[in-house]
């Protein structure tokens, strides 16, 4: 390809425009942010709160971006492995997994670091643009239309072999497309009306070696914050605890410094100690997830040829999982996939949204399950949903008892495994005699 253009500058965008570099003569990022001192534009409400790198997220940061691990933890990041990460399950530490491992960082820090490497690629330019739509002739996209930031004046087209959406959650895709006479991607919902909220603590010897340590409540509590809150923590750069608590409905923590440590003593031992000897850093920041929503392009009959959509803008779910940044960086491993077949730009990607979406249907899979078990959120609910969530109560429990069980449960989890791992026959027998034991 002469030119791609990558519309949206963040995680997801920055990761499209690695793997675009390989395959096009120039690569264009645009992006209206002014990035700011800490690694990320305004435009992005959630850059403050604790983000996970899972297992797989880390695997493909590392593909993508060879060394950059090294340089994150030289720069200050914690790499968390066996016992330095902790899980624990209504306050319960699960058993141990052999070759845990996290990486403890904020976004900002880790997302500057993935723009400082993208920048350097000798056929990579960003703009500080706005993109206001698409520019389609013969069923494909050709080009984009640009403004100013924050301007809707019509300003330069830039034409293209190839798109990408990669503007987040509130991407006008589907308006745009609409405008020119193309069907929108059904999409699936799930409302959670979960809250979040974060706060900084000044880091020292408090917790030994421990990384991360992410408390969530069991299979049987249904939610009750007075058994354990749900919340994590992780060691990040600038010797610093990043903390976050989740609540949904009406139970969602606010931005009250003297709540949110009381709520933090009503957690698993970790995070207790930090809210006891530590001292917190600015201001609580919160941020509400109304629901998971999810676009399929499979669905359709037609789309433009040289358009795919990638990050949130492709789906969107539970926070509280962690799922975000490593689905992310799995799209744009899809989009390599697909590129590597040499497609015509003319044609629709359908490879691509199928390879794409079968990752995404996993995350759905896990997260969407786990939501159905509150009690405020109303489905839709999958057949067979009792019997299913009989069986994952019963595997989580033996997830905490026994190390084999928990690695392949926490390989689900952290997306290296696909969710069918946890129906394999000799799993679940183990897990079965695990149960029966106690």
């Amino acid at each position: 390809m002469k030119r791609a253009i990558v519309m949206g500058g963040s995680y997801a965008g920055l990761f499209a425009a690695r793997v675009l570099s390989a395959y096009a003569e120039d690569v264009v990022v645009v992006e209206p942010d002014v990035i700011g001192d800490d690694g990320l534009g305004r435009r992005t409400p959630q850059r403050h709160q604790l983000h996970a790198l899972l297992s797989m997220g880390h695997t493909q940061l590392e593909r993508w971006f060879p060394g950059i691990t090294g340089e994150l933890v030289k720069g200050g990041a914690l790499l968390g492995e066996g016992d330095d990460v902790r899980f624990y399950l209504d306050g319960r530490l699960k058993a141990p997994v052999p070759g845990a491992r996290m990486l403890g960082a904020t976004r900002p820090f880790l997302e500057s670091h993935l723009r400082r490497r993208v920048a350097a690629l000798e056929n990579v330019r960003f703009s500080q643009a706005q993109a206001t739509g698409l520019v389609l002739r013969e069923g494909r996209v050709v080009g984009v239309t640009t403004a100013a930031p924050d301007s809707e004046t019509t300003g330069e087209t830039v034409g293209a072999d190839f798109v990408v959406d990669a503007m987040g959650r509130n991407s006008p895709l589907e308006q745009w497309l609409v405008r020119h006479g193309w069907d929108k991607a059904p999409a699936d919902h799930m409302r959670i009306d979960l809250g979040y909220a974060t706060a900084l603590f000044h880091r020292g010897d408090e917790l030994g070696s421990t990384v991360i340590a992410h408390s969530s409540p069991g299979p049987a509590s249904d939610y009750q914050p007075t058994l354990t809150e749900p919340g994590a923590l992780a060691a990040v750069e600038g010797e610093r605890w990043s903390v976050v608590l989740a609540g949904y409905a009406d139970h969602r923590p606010g931005p009250d410094r003297e709540e949110f440590l009381r709520r933090m003593r009503r957690c698993v031992a970790p995070i207790r100690t930090v809210a006891d000897g530590s001292e917190m850093i600015g201001d609580v920041k919160t941020y509400r997830f109304v629901e998971s929503r999810r676009r399929v392009h499979s669905r359709l009959n037609r789309f433009p040829g040289g358009l795919v959509v990638v990050g949130d803008a492709l789906a969107s779910v539970n926070p509280v999982y962690g799922q975000g940044l490593t689905l992310s960086a799995l799209a744009a491993n899809a989009l390599g996939a697909y590129l590597r077949s040499n497609p015509s730009p003319r044609d629709p990607a359908w490879d691509y949204f199928r390879l794409a979406e079968a990752v995404v249907d996993g995350a759905w899979q896990l997260s969407t399950a786990a939501d159905l078990a509150q009690p405020h959120v109303t489905g839709p609910y999958p057949r067979g949903y009792r019997v299913q969530k009989w069986v994952a109560d019963r595997l989580t429990e033996a997830s905490v008892r026994d190390s084999a069980v928990n690695a392949q449960y926490m390989g689900v989890v952290n997306m290296e495994l696909p969710p069918k791992a946890l129906t394999d026959p000799r799993f679940l027998a183990r897990a079965a005699r695990v149960l029966l034991s106690s």
